[in-house]
C-alpha cells in the first residue's frame, strides 16, 4: 500500500494561505473568536492532508507530535500563573507599586521601562517571566499614570524580547547557535551588529513617546491615596521584593527556569502567611484562581486581581489547538515545501537572509512556538549558507530576528498567547508599539542589502 504523496508549492502554497486567510479574516473582519478560527483552520489543514493519502490515524498522530514538542511551554504556563498570584500574595507587586510610582515620572516612564524589562530578561533569560512579573508591574503603573495600555505593552514586550534575544541564558538564544552548529558567544556578537543600533533607535522613540505623557504625572493626592489603599491590603516593606531577587539570582547562576520560578513561588508564599495575615488555605487557593481582592480602589483592583492556574487556562487551551495545527503543517510537509520553493528562487547572500527572516516568520504563523521555528529554520537553511560561504553565526542571528522577535505579535503562537492571559490585551492591539520586534528585522534586512554586517568564511 503506497503511503501519503508529497504535496506540490501550488498545494502547500494554497493549504498555508487558507489558514492565514481563515484566521485573519476571522480576527478583523468578521469578530470570531480565535479559537474557533483555529478549529476552523486545524478542519482545512486535516482536510487538505486527507488530499495528500493521510489517514485519519496519522493526522492525529501528526497533531500528538506537534503537541509533544510545545510540552515544555505548558509547564511554563502552569508555573507563570502560580508565580504571578504569588507575588501578589507576599506584597511583591504591591511593593514594586508602591516603590515605583515614587520613581517612574510618565516623561521618563517608557524608556526607562525599556530599559527595567531588558535587564530583567538578560539576567533571567526569559521573555516570559519578565512580562509576567516585572510587565505586569508596569501595566498597572501605566494605567494608574495615564498611559494607554496597548503603549505600554509594546514596551514592556520590546525590553523582554531584547533579552530574550541577547542573554546568555536563554533558551532561545542557546537553542539557535545549536540549531546553527555555531558557538554561543560568537552568535551574540554577531546578533550586536543590528541590535545595538535597533536598540538606541527604540530608547529614541520610547523617549519621544513618552514625552507626550509628562503632564499626566498623578497628583500628589491621587498617589498618596494610592500608597495608602496599597498600606492597608499590604504590609509593605523591602522584604516583599525577596521573591523576586530569589528569581533573578538562581536565573544568574543558570538554575532551570522552572526550578527558579518554583522558588520564588515558595518564598512569596511564606511571605503572604508570615507577612500579609493570610492563612494557608487562602494562598494555596489563590495559587489556582489567583489573586481576588476588594481593596475599594479601582484601578488598583485592576492591577492585583489576577494570576492563578486558571487565568492561564485560555491560554493553554489556544497553544494545543496552535500546536496540533503546526504538528500537520509539519508532518504533511506543506512547510518544508513552500521554503525549499523559495530557496531554490535565491541568488544572493541579503536575499538568502531575507528568506530566512522571513521563514521564522511564516513558521511561527504555521506552528506557532519559537522553538520549533528556530529548530526548522536551522534544519532548511544550513546547507543554503554553506554552500554561499556564510558564517555559522550569520544563520544563527537570522533565526533569532525572524523566529524569536515575531512570536510575541502573533496572537495564536504560545507567546501571543501567553501575553494575552497575563497582560489582558492581544498582539494585533500592542503589535504598533512593540518597536523593537519590528525595526531589528527590518533594520538587519536593509543593512544586508548594503553588504553591512554579512561575514564570510576564509578558505
Amino acid at each position: 500500500m503506497n503511503g501519503p504523496k508529497e504535496p506540490t508549492f501550488e498545494h502547500s502554497l494554497v493549504s498555508f494561505g487558507g489558514v492565514i486567510v481563515i484566521v485573519i479574516t476571522g480576527l478583523l473582519w468578521l469578530g470570531i473568536s480565535l479559537h474557533s478560527l483555529l478549529l476552523v483552520a486545524l478542519i482545512w489543514i486535516g482536510g487538505q492532508a486527507m488530499l495528500l493519502g493521510f489517514c485519519f490515524q496519522e493526522i492525529k498522530s501528526a497533531m500528538i507530535s506537534g503537541i509533544e514538542k510545545g510540552l515544555g511551554a505548558f509547564f511554563i504556563f502552569f508555573l507563570i500563573g502560580l508565580l504571578i498570584a504569588a507575588l501578589i500574595e507576599g506584597g511583591t507587586i504591591g511593593g514594586l507599586v508602591y516603590y515605583g510610582v515614587d520613581l517612574l515620572h510618565p516623561a521618563i516612564f517608557l524608556p526607562a521601562g525599556l530599559v527595567l524589562c531588558s535587564l530583567m530578561s538578560i539576567a533571567t533569560g526569559t521573555a516570559w517571566g519578565t512580562i509576567g512579573t516585572i510587565g505586569v508591574v508596569l501595566v498597572g503603573l501605566g494605567e494608574a499614570l495615564g498611559i494607554p495600555l496597548p503603549l505600554v505593552a509594546g514596551m514592556v514586550v520590546s525590553g523582554a524580547s531584547f533579552g530574550d534575544k541577547m542573554s546568555p541564558v536563554s533558551d532561545t538564544t542557546n537553542l539557535a547557535a545549536m540549531s546553527a552548529d555555531t558557538d554561543l558567544y560568537s552568535h551574540i556578537k554577531s546578533m550586536m551588529y543590528t541590535t545595538v543600533p535597533t536598540y538606541i533607535i527604540c530608547l529614541i522613540m520610547f523617549t519621544f513617546v513618552g514625552l507626550s505623557y509628562s503632564d499626566q504625572t498623578l497628583a500628589l493626592q491621587e498617589l498618596l491615596e494610592l500608597k495608602q489603599y496599597l498600606n492597608l491590603q499590604f504590609s509593605i516593606n523591602l522584604l516583599t521584593l525577596l521573591p523576586l531577587i530569589v528569581l533573578i539570582v538562581l536565573s544568574i547562576k543558570r538554575v532551570p527556569a522552572e526550578v527558579s520560578m518554583l522558588a520564588s513561588v515558595a518564598t512569596a508564599c511564606v511571605l503572604a502567611v508570615a507577612m500579609q495575615d493570610r492563612t494557608v488555605t487562602e494562598v494555596l487557593n489563590s495559587l489556582h484562581t489567583g489573586y481576588f481582592g476588594d481593596t475599594g480602589l479601582e484601578r488598583l483592583d485592576i492591577i492585583l486581581n489576577r494570576g492563578g492556574i486558571v487565568s492561564m487556562m485560555w491560554t493553554m487551551s489556544l497553544a494545543l489547538l496552535a500546536l496540533s495545527l503546526g504538528g500537520i503543517l509539519d508532518r504533511a510537509g506543506f512547510v518544508r515545501i513552500l521554503l525549499s520553493g523559495l530557496l531554490r528562487r535565491i541568488k544572493r547572500s541579503a536575499s538568502l537572509m531575507t528568506t530566512t527572516i522571513g521563514a521564522g516568520i511564516f513558521a511561527n504563523m504555521s506552528m506557532g512556538e519559537a522553538y520549533l521555528s528556530i529548530i526548522f529554520g536551522g534544519q532548511i537553511f544550513k546547507d543554503s549558507y554553506e554552500q554561499d560561504n556564510l558564517e555559522k553565526h550569520m544563520l544563527s542571528r537570522c533565526l533569532e530576528e525572524g523566529a524569536t522577535l515575531s512570536t510575541s505579535l502573533i496572537p495564536w503562537t504560545t507567546s501571543g498567547a501567553f501575553i494575552i492571559g497575563v497582560l489582558g490585551i492581544s498582539p494585533l492591539e500592542y503589535a504598533p508599539w512593540t518597536f523593537f520586534n519590528y525595526i531589528n528585522p527590518l533594520l538587519s534586512i536593509v543593512l544586508a542589502y548594503m553588504g553591512f554586517g554579512i561575514f564570510r568564511k576564509y578558505s
